[in-house]
């Protein structure tokens, strides 16, 4: 069961620059930040009541956030909805014929993540995660 929006992603030139704004100007606590060499991404998580603000800079040029900033420039990147079942709505999903971009769950700043293609969403990409403590 889909449970509630867990994160907005806004792709950054500079997550540096990115933390200023939403950290130091809008004042919200910056959660958690790494790197996900397998994404390409740096990515920090800022708090927003219960949900989440996901910055993404790009690391790798051939990769999707790189190739997205580049034809679409910054801002909204993807909505995350979180879970407490990410393998039993993935099969629900596939099921209703629902086209994935990912056929199993993997890891990801929100814990185990996994997108739907944006073209089975009227061009909104759209990311499950299930947090893992």
């Amino acid at each position: 069961m889909i449970k509630k929006v867990h994160h907005i992603g806004i792709v950054v030139r500079s997550l540096e620059e990115g933390c200023r704004f939403y950290r130091d100007t809008l004042g919200l606590p910056l959660h958690k930040e790494a790197t996900i060499e397998e994404q390409g991404v740096k990515a920090a998580l800022l708090t927003l009541g219960d949900c989440e603000i996901e910055l993404l800079e790009p690391i790798d040029p051939q990769g999707g956030v790189a190739r997205f900033l580049e034809r679409r420039g910054e801002g909204l990147h993807h909505v995350c909805f979180e879970t407490d079942d990410i393998e039993g709505e993935l099969a629900g999903l596939r099921e209703r014929g629902v086209e994935l971009i990912d056929q199993q769950p993997r890891r990801g700043l929100a814990g185990l993540i996994c997108f739907l293609h944006p073209r089975a969403h009227r061009g909104v990409l759209v990311e499950l995660a299930q947090p893992v403590e």
